[in-house]
């Protein structure tokens, strides 16, 4: 006898269609995140990119460890996906203004961990304050500090993705400052 068996399909491919569509921040491996994700091609498109930049000697992975510190290169990719290509030092923790809370409405970042690790704070949008909105000039609206968040430890092959309504703070230290090499690919929203 199976029981909280779930008997309609499409009722699963909804939940998760929903998720996708709505925006919903998720976090794992690398191959835990892309499986959750895998009906879309401009993800797919990223997480191609992101295991590329994993994997020791391939051209993506030569150009993130030929970054020097504080140093970000674009790559255009397919379908508006481009990714930032970041070499960073992680910030300490006590410091709220330093990183910047952040969120974007026109992409979807795909954050990964290449080198080093960090603490990724998140929250939804509707508890911060904007403090700076971009718009449209650039993607980006800026957070007063927050004392409501989620934070999520990533390490090297781990993945986070944020969704417009997930306010995020990301390269703060998860001890001692460290050189963090990432890649941060972004998603057009109406992927």
């Amino acid at each position: 006898m199976v029981i909280g068996c779930v008997s309609n399909v499409s009722w699963l491919a909804r939940f998760w269609r929903g998720i996708e569509d709505s925006g919903m921040a998720l976090f794992g491996s690398l191959a835990t995140v892309r499986s959750q994700l895998a009906t879309s091609e401009n993800f797919n498109t990223a997480f191609a990119y992101v295991e590329a930049c994993l994997r020791p000697g391939s051209p993506e992975r030569a150009l993130l460890d030929g970054l020097a510190v504080e140093q970000t290169q674009r790559v255009e990719l397919a379908g508006g996906v481009f990714a930032l290509t970041q070499a960073c030092m992680s910030q300490p923790a006590g410091v709220p203004s330093v990183p910047k809370w952040e969120s974007h409405k026109a992409y979807i970042d795909v954050q990964a961990v290449i080198v080093g690790n960090e603490v990724m704070e998140v929250s939804d949008v509707s508890k911060l304050s904007v403090s700076e909105d971009l718009r449209p000039a650039k993607d980006v609206l800026f957070y007063q500090p927050s004392s409501t968040f989620s934070s999520l430890r990533v390490t090297a092959g781990e993945v986070a993705v944020f969704y417009p309504i997930d306010g995020h703070r990301p390269l703060v230290a998860a001890g001692a400052p460290m050189l963090v090499r990432k890649v941060v690919v972004k998603v057009p929203v109406t992927a």
